[in-house]
C-alpha cells in the first residue's frame, strides 16, 4: 500500500503563493505556531486560557496515535500524527472565512482562535502504558476545559482515542447538569467493553471509547446517540443490538443510499437534541472510506466500502452547526492527501457557518 506524496511546507508555500497571487493578486504571511505550522485559517494564536475570553470557537490539536509499532492500521504512524499540522497548513490557502454558497463571511459573525496543540507527553509514542495514555488524555482535557469554561466550542483535530474523542466528551459531560447528546460519524461503533491495546479498564481506547463514555457518565445515554456511517461485517451483533435496544438511532450508509437520503438523515439529527442540554459531535473521518476525494487505500486496514461522501460529511457538520453544539472532534483523518485535509477544513468552516446562521437568527 502506498501513501500519496505529501508536499513539504516550503513546496506548499511556493505553490499557493503562485496560485493565489496569479488568481487574486494577494500575498500574505499567516501567524505561525511553529516554523512549519501556521494557525488554522490564519486565526490569532493564543497560548493562555484568559486569551480565550469572548471566543466562539477554539481550535486545538491533539497529535496522538494509538500504536507503539511504526505503523497504525498499516500506515506509518508519522503520517497519522501529522494531521493537526497538515489540516492547518491546508487551511491557510484560504485567505478569508467567506463561503460563497451562503454569501457569508464566517469570521464576521464567529470569533475563533487557535489554541495550539495539547501538550501530549512525547514518551507516549513509544511507551503506551495506561499511565502515559491517561497523561496524554488529560493534556487534551485541560485545553478543552479551558475552551468550555470560556463559553467557546472546542474543535479538536486529533487522530486516535482517547485524545481525539473521550477527552472531549468527558469535560463536556462534567460541565453539563442535564443530558448530553452525541452525533457520531464512523465506520466502527467503538463500543467494545475493553481497550484492546492495553487491556486496562481505565482506558477509553480506539475501539472502546464510546462504551466508556456511556459507562462513566450518567448524563450520557444511547437514547440520545445518532450514530452515522457504520456498515458491513465488522461488528458483533449482540453489541449493536444492545445499543439499538437502548434507543440509539443508527443510520448506516446503506440506509442513506436506499431510502433515507441526505435530507432524511439531516432530520434524524434531532434525536441528539431532544431533552438534552448539550451535544457533542464526533467525526471519525474513516467514515469516508474511498468515497471522498482520495482513494480509500490511504486508510490502510481502516478502509471499508459503502462510505459516506465528502459532501455528506460536510453537510452533516453544517446542519449540526445550525442546531448548535458544545464540542467537535476528529480522529482517523485519512493520511497523506492534501485534498482530504481540506475536507476537514470544510467540515470545520461549514459547521461554523451553521453556527453563525444560528446566532444571527437568534439575534446574537
Amino acid at each position: 500500500m502506498s501513501i500519496l506524496s505529501y508536499p513539504t511546507w516550503q513546496e506548499q508555500q511556493t505553490s499557493w503563493h503562485e496560485f493565489i497571487k496569479g488568481s487574486f493578486g494577494g500575498n500574505w504571511t499567516p501567524p505561525m505556531i511553529s516554523p512549519e505550522t501556521p494557525t488554522f485559517m490564519s486565526l490569532p494564536y493564543v497560548t493562555e486560557p484568559e486569551e480565550l475570553k469572548g471566543a466562539d470557537a477554539v481550535i486545538i490539536g491533539a497529535p496522538y496515535v494509538a500504536s507503539e509499532s511504526p505503523k497504525y492500521a498499516g500506515v506509518d504512524r508519522e503520517e497519522w500524527l501529522a494531521a493537526p499540522q497538515r489540516v492547518r497548513q491546508q487551511s491557510v490557502r484560504y485567505q478569508s472565512g467567506y463561503i460563497q454558497e451562503f454569501d457569508l463571511d464566517v469570521f464576521e459573525h464567529i470569533k475563533a482562535v487557535d489554541y495550539g496543540d495539547a501538550e501530549i507527553p512525547p514518551e507516549v509514542l513509544n511507551n503506551q502504558s495506561p499511565e502515559n495514555i491517561l497523561r496524554a488524555q488529560h493534556a487534551v482535557e485541560e485545553k478543552v476545559g479551558h475552551a468550555l469554561d470560556a463559553g467557546a466550542v472546542p474543535v479538536v483535530i486529533g487522530q486516535n482515542s482517547p485524545c481525539g474523542s473521550y477527552a472531549i466528551a468527558k469535560p463536556i459531560a462534567e460541565r453539563t447538569s442535564g443530558a448530553v447528546g452525541c452525533v457520531s460519524l464512523d465506520t466502527h461503533w467503538d463500543v467494545q467493553p475493553l481497550d484492546h491495546l492495553t487491556n486496562d479498564p481505565r482506558i477509553a481506547g480506539s475501539a472502546s471509547w464510546k462504551h466508556k463514555m456511556y459507562e462513566w457518565h450518567d448524563n450520557m445515554s444511547p437514547r440520545n446517540l445518532v450514530e452515522i456511517g457504520e456498515r458491513g461485517l465488522l461488528e458483533r451483533k449482540d453489541i449493536v443490538r444492545s445499543y439499538l435496544q437502548q434507543g440509539a438511532r443508527f443510520i448506516s450508509t446503506w440506509e442513506v443510499r436506499t431510502s433515507l437520503g441526505i435530507e432524511g438523515l439531516v432530520n434524524e439529527l434531532d434525536q441528539a437534541y431532544q431533552g438534552t442540554d448539550a451535544v457533542y459531535a464526533h467525526f471519525d473521518m474513516d467514515v469516508m472510506g474511498g468515497a471522498g476525494p482520495a482513494p480509500g487505500d490511504i486508510l490502510g486496514e481502516a478502509a471499508e466500502p459503502i462510505a459516506l461522501t465528502d459532501y455528506e460529511v460536510i453537510r452533516i457538520a453544517h446542519e449540526i452547526g445550525k442546531r448548535g453544539l458544545n464540542g467537535l472532534s476528529f480522529i482517523c483523518i485519512p493520511p497523506g492527501s492534501a485534498l482530504v485535509y481540506r475536507v476537514v477544513v470544510y467540515v470545520i468552516m461549514y459547521m461554523l457557518a451553521g453556527l453563525a446562521i444560528r446566532n444571527t437568527a437568534a439575534g446574537q
